[in-house]
């Protein structure tokens, strides 16, 4: 199994500032270079770099950026970003430059969607920076300026002739940007496993399902904050699972967060090391059962310095097959909250329930 990894040292010159608030000492932004720093560097330390087909991003161009964003938009970033940058939008602060490597992000996530079509490789991981699935059409969100994993379906579709794509969402945020690229679209299923309420706090409810003729094709899992492991893996086999299966995609795409580990600032959530590995596994196989396995993931949120590297590590070496000697670093294999709950098994079987009941619908249109 070839699996493709695709990185750049200008991901870590976006400059997003020190996150000052009132009143309070300036100290750093969340979404800063750290985390994915450490991840490639644990990568390289394991020796599983040397065992990845390396490749290379490009920028993706104004074009490909407008099957998207707004031109008024890519021309606000692009003059910010030649000036001494500014703001995309709440929360997502960028620096003199940043234009230049968020195209560089998106363009990363198209090269490694292409490697995958075209059998350079079997699957691939993009760390890229600054991340996408928060980007809307016009407006900067959640320190997301472009929306990668959007913009790379939009390519594979319009490029490559894919006719059908899932994208498979477990940051521990919302994935509202992807959803609104293909709200009415029933030719992307669009999937987002979340904590419920959190980011941001007015999307990624059950009842979003779509509009037009992509009613159904949306698909969200808010889960309640403290859902281990047992929770995620049960949402996968009993609402992924099935809904993936039905829609019958030639590719998936997954925008990867790992913010949903227990250590992470900003989610509420238990996962471990563990667990992404053997989340990385079920996507794998479904892959491998539904499109050829082929499949890209593409790094998204996850801020604590500590762990994500771990995490980053796990997924991998399930992605590509490779089992290194690194260790976890100190989690404990027995932390609390791991198994499904009943409330959180309530609210999973509800949904697969819906889920069923709209593909049944949706079955007279499907390809």
């Amino acid at each position: 199994m070839a699996t493709g990894f695709l990185w750049h040292e200008k991901y870590m010159w976006h400059d997003t500032g020190s996150g000052a608030a009132a009143n309070v000492e300036p100290g750093e932004h969340f979404e800063n270079p750290d985390t994915k720093r450490r991840m490639k560097n644990l990568l390289d330390l394991s020796g599983l770099t040397d065992k990845l087909v390396r490749l290379n991003p490009r920028m993706a161009t104004e074009e490909e950026l407008r099957r998207f964003h707004t031109d008024d938009y890519i021309n606000q970033i692009r003059e910010l970003s030649e000036a001494f940058g500014g703001f995309a939008g709440p929360q997502t602060p960028f620096g003199r430059g940043s234009y230049e490597i968020a195209k560089l992000a998106a363009g990363g996530t198209i090269v490694a969607t292409e490697a995958v079509l075209s059998g350079q490789v079997n699957n691939a991981y993009a760390l890229v920076r600054p991340p996408g699935h928060h980007a809307e059409r016009d407006l900067g969100r959640g320190f997301c300026i472009f929306g990668n994993v959007a913009l790379a379906a939009m390519h594979a579709r319009e490029i490559w002739q894919v006719e059908r794509i899932a994208t498979i969402d477990w940051d521990v945020h919302h994935g509202n940007g992807t959803q609104q690229a293909f709200y009415d679209d029933p030719n992307v299923l669009t999937i987002s496993i979340h904590q419920d309420g959190l980011f941001p706090a007015d999307s990624g409810k059950v009842n979003e399902r779509g509009i037009k003729e992509g009613e159904n094709f949306n698909i969200n899992i808010p889960l309640p904050a403290g859902s281990g492991n047992d929770a995620y893996s049960a949402a996968i086999e009993r609402i992924v699972t099935p809904a993936v299966m039905s829609f019958k995609p030639q590719l998936i795409l997954v925008p990867c967060g790992f913010d949903a580990s227990v250590y992470d600032p900003l989610g509420r959530m238990l996962l471990t090391s563990e667990s992404y590995r053997g989340l990385t596994t079920m996507l794998l196989a479904l892959a491998n059962d539904i499109c050829d396995g082929k499949i890209v993931f593409s790094h998204e949120g996850g801020y604590s310095k500590r762990y994500v590297p771990f995490c980053g590590l796990a997924t991998i070496e399930a992605l590509s097959g490779i089992r290194t000697e690194i260790a976890d670093g100190g989690i404990r294999d027995d932390l609390p909250g791991q198994e499904l709950a009943p409330h959180q098994e309530a609210l999973i079987d509800e949904i697969a329930h819906q889920v069923k009941q709209a593909f049944l619908h949706n079955s007279g249109r499907l390809v």
